[in-house]
């Protein structure tokens, strides 16, 4: 089979709300046919950066537009199609929340299915991939800074 590979870009959207951190995610089918929660990402399109890429697929997949505060985390794996290898890499970004109301309206390939805003302490039991569980650890400890001493 003949090998492809491919470039997305994606990432931990975050409100912080009563002193929380929120998370936007989508749940979308998976190749069985069972709904999986993930977090928003994409292909890149054109000659957009990987930053753009997630901005764009973020609000495209939640409606929630927002700005790139660093970068998490490149993961990359390996699936097959029909009649192709394909070789995946995805840049994952921490985002800052700054305007938009959660919908799956604005999706243009109609992947997401369902969007919600979870705690970011809640978001590990909802998420269906361990890489996307690390991704979100990373952005907690982040978010909540170095660790007091006693």
């Amino acid at each position: 089979m003949p090998v492809v590979n491919e470039t997305s870009a994606g990432g931990v959207i975050v409100s912080v709300r009563d002193g929380h951190a929120y998370v936007a995610v989508i749940a979308r089918r998976n190749r069985g046919g069972r709904l999986e929660w993930c977090l928003p990402k994409g292909h890149l399109e054109g000659v957009e950066t990987a930053q753009q890429a997630a901005v764009r697929e973020v609000s495209e997949e939640t409606g929630i537009h927002g700005r790139v505060l660093r970068h998490l985390a490149t993961i990359d794996y390996w699936f097959s199609g029909n009649d192709r290898r394909v070789h995946k890499v995805v840049h994952h970004y921490l985002l800052e929340a700054l305007s938009g109301t959660l919908t799956v309206e604005n999706d243009p390939d109609q992947e997401a299915e369902k969007v919600e805003w979870v705690r970011i302490d809640k978001l590990p039991s909802r998420l269906a991939y361990p890489n996307e569980r690390r991704i979100v650890g990373m952005a907690r400890k982040l978010l909540e800074g170095p660790a007091e001493e006693s």
